[in-house]
């Protein structure tokens, strides 16, 4: 092979040579000794599994010469002319299809067409059709009676990475293999046999990293492999380490955020925000780094729930022991809390410009969660007025996720959540420490009052116009909302009632798709009122007397007191 990239150099030619996909490979191999093979094939998959290559495998057993000739041995270094121009994709009776390009019902007619004729060479014609979740649903129609009932030397795979988008009539008329994402020591060996054959000069640390970094995709893998290579090329001497490998992909050390962690953990503000700021000057993607902190926080609650944590593939000796020396300082609360605003920090990288300061503001909102928790463990009466209410309102978070389950978007579910659960400090100082007035909201009318003589426009605003009362109690509201609310609306209302009324409100999402927001109402009551207007006696006279007038609205006069 003279292919310099190496996800191609390396491509499988043989089953034996298709890793962590040995059952899958011997079922098929297995079907085409017997003589049993399906009419069409569905292989499924993430990414760089093997999906192409298992198709082009089974077109080359399927259609090798030695099936005919016992003579011809056919193998990797002396292919056939048949499995060589598979293996170059310029075989007559094999067609390859990309369904994301063609996706259309003309393009299908066409293959249907060419389907009547037999092959020209090979025992089977083949058509590979990948991606065939991209089709239209006029041309997964159009394929259907082809697919059940093909000429005897027709057959199709077909290969996607979302199965879900297939129809099921599709599915039913195939033979359906799922390709494994492929474990990371599996790739890790796999990497390192490749390194030799380069003779690339690459730790067993830095290969680890490749592989668990490629999620499980061998093409992934062996394509960072290549890239990690390509940067340093015949310097035997300089051994490519996990540091740059790290640096490659905008890494951080993982031993470097657990530590991190233990400044959050010690509620060290200064510290840790200088940490952070060393780590994004060295190069650190943002989304990756959120990534490994809910790793970690993953690998805490392991080792709080289950114990000592066993060595594997994805930590390393010091890492184990920094956590077994840190998680004295966490409990399940604090991961709960700390996973669930990394997850909020995550969706917020898509809406703010400037990735550094939403990670110092992550990072100081995670020290201020912790110090409010060591705060609370002190006087945990002080924190609510009434001493039941922490559990009334984790048992109406739990009750509304299940009622609700994803009909709330994510974003409105999180700060609910968020706003909720979040610890704050006692109501009695916050209140009387600055003198903060104190007003009686009896009405959602007297809310918004309050709100538009305090200046709270953008508030007013959104409980004028996209928020929808279902229901209004002292102490509690429970709203719809349409698309256009603000993604910080339930935060902002809840400290704003806890300010003006010195007492923690629950807000509430509901299902409740009737209700109608106060300037939904208003349209509804104008548009009544102009209607019964334009029925009544004095527009009549009107129209008599100024034909060509057109009823634009109705102002009520404003009376004097």
């Amino acid at each position: 092979m003279t292919n310099k990239i190496l996800a191609l150099k390396y491509r499988p030619q043989d089953f034996k040579d298709l890793i962590g996909q040995e059952v899958m490979a011997q079922t098929i191999i297995n079907a085409i000794k017997l003589n049993k093979t399906p009419n069409a094939y569905l292989l499924t998959g993430i990414r760089g599994v093997g999906k192409t290559t298992t198709a082009r495998l089974i077109a080359k057993s399927l259609n090798c010469e030695k099936n005919k000739n016992p003579k011809i041995n056919c193998l990797e270094n002396n292919f056939c002319n048949t499995c060589r121009e598979i293996i170059n994709s310029n075989h007559i009776d094999v067609l390859e299809m990309d369904a994301a390009s063609k996706t259309g019902i003309d393009d299908i007619r066409e293959l249907i067409e060419n389907s009547k004729y037999s092959p020209t060479s090979a025992n089977y014609k083949i058509f590979i059709i990948d991606e065939v979740h991209m089709l239209s649903k006029q041309a997964f129609n159009g394929l259907l009676k082809t697919l059940e009932e093909p000429p005897p030397s027709l057959k199709f795979i077909l290969a996607t990475t979302e199965v879900r988008k297939i129809p099921v009539t599709i599915l039913s008329r195939c033979q359906r293999f799922d390709l494994k994402r492929v474990n990371v020591e599996l790739l890790f060996n796999h990497l390192k046999k490749i390194s030799k054959l380069e003779r690339g000069s690459i730790s067993d640390d830095a290969l680890k990293l490749i592989a668990k970094s490629s999620e499980g995709s061998v093409r992934d893998s062996i394509s960072l492999l290549d890239r990690a290579l390509i940067s340093r090329p015949n310097q035997n001497n300089n051994q490519i380490e996990e540091q740059d490998v790290r640096e490659m992909l905008g890494l951080a050390d993982k031993a470097k955020i657990i530590f991190l962690f233990k400044e959050i953990l010690n509620g060290n503000e200064k510290e840790s925000l200088k940490y952070m700021k060393e780590l994004i000057n060295d190069g650190l993607d943002a989304k990756n780094f959120l990534n490994d902190i809910l790793e970690i926080l993953y690998i805490f609650s392991r080792r709080i729930n289950l114990g000592p944590i066993e060595k594997d593939m994805s930590i390393s000796d010091t890492e184990i022991k920094m956590v077994d020396d840190y998680s004295k300082n966490i409990d399940m609360q604090d991961i709960g809390l700390f996973w669930q605003l990394t997850i909020k920090t995550i969706d917020d990288l898509r809406l703010v410009g400037n990735e550094n300061l939403t990670l110092e503001m992550y990072i100081m909102q995670l020290v201020h969660l912790k110090n409010l928790d060591q705060t609370e463990k002190l006087d945990n009466k002080t924190h609510y007025p009434n001493p039941d209410q922490e559990n009334l309102i984790g048992k109406k978070i739990k009750e509304k996720e299940k009622s609700y389950g994803d009909s709330i978007p994510d974003k409105v579910k999180n700060q609910l959540k968020s706003t909720e659960q979040l610890k704050t400090n006692p109501v009695k100082s916050f209140t009387s420490e600055k003198n903060l007035p104190i007003f009686e909201i009896k009405s959602f009318q007297d809310l918004i009052k309050i709100a538009s003589d305090e200046k709270e426009i953008e508030l007013k605003y959104d409980l004028e116009r996209n928020v929808k009362l279902v229901s209004f109690n002292k102490g509690s509201i429970d709203i719809s909302f349409n698309e256009q609310l603000n993604k910080n609306f339930i935060k902002n209302l809840t400290e704003k009632l806890l300010q003006w009324t010195g007492e923690r409100w629950i807000i509430s999402l509901s299902k409740n798709t009737e209700a109608k927001s106060i300037y939904e109402k208003n349209l509804e009551d104008k548009s009544k009122q102009i209607q019964e207007f334009k029925t009544g006696n004095i527009n009549k006279e009107i129209k008599s007397a100024f034909p060509e007038a057109k009823l634009i609205d109705i102002i009520e006069e404003e009376k004097d007191d």
